[in-house]
């Protein structure tokens, strides 16, 4: 009886409990939106919270990619996706923004039951059950974890792009619009990458 206890509580453990979906550089002017989605077991919730995974924003960059093997090796399954600076001039940021994420979900071996999407916004174009939780990235290990594995997933690429388009700080403002990259572009003109619809607002385009 108490091996058949033990083994139900193994099941338990090892079952799906939560599916999390977050995403990474929406309000950027340089470069692609990513997202991530991670499928993690109650047990590896668990192993992660204690591991330190919280909010991306809240870790600095060398914890967030000290963390990043461990959540690759203890999530069930977990997609990234994204979406390019033409598509987001093209489609506007919030379906730009799906599309990212209904990227990462195509990436699963397997449809998940419910979604829990970090923010208040729907994802329009899934089926699927989905509850939208307000800083989700704080409360929730899947939605904390996915948002490392997206922050992670676009730092390294930015990392690789300021390599291409030097002369406007890229990796340190991350594609950001600070008032020095504003500047650079003021400066040097803008590139492929920069997203033309959000620089229509700030007059330099």
């Amino acid at each position: 009886m108490q091996e058949k206890k033990e083994e139900d509580l193994q099941q338990a453990q090892n079952k799906v409990s939560e599916v999390g979906i977050d995403e990474v550089g929406r309000g950027a002017i340089f470069g692609p939106v990513f997202s991530a989605v991670v499928v993690l077991t109650e047990k590896n919730k668990l192993i992660l919270k204690q591991f330190g995974v919280t909010d991306s924003k809240k870790l600095t960059p060398k914890k967030r990619k000290l963390i990043l093997p461990k959540i690759l090796l203890l999530s069930s399954d977990y997609g990234i996706g994204q979406s390019s600076a033409r598509e987001i001039d093209k489609l506007g940021i919030r379906v730009a923004t799906e599309l990212s994420m209904i990227r990462a979900l195509k990436k699963l071996k397997e449809q998940p039951f419910e979604l829990l999407i970090d923010g208040p916004l729907l994802l329009r174009p899934w089926n699927g059950i989905q509850k939208n939780i307000v800083s989700g990235d704080s409360k929730f290990i899947s939605i904390a974890s996915a948002s490392i594995v997206a922050k992670v997933s676009r730092d390294n690429l930015i990392e690789r792009l300021e390599k291409k388009y030097s002369g406007y700080l890229i990796f340190q403002n991350k594609g950001y619009g600070t008032r020095k990259h504003l500047s650079l572009i003021k400066k040097n003109g803008i590139t492929k990458l920069h997203r033309k619809s959000f620089l229509k607002k700030s007059n330099l385009f």
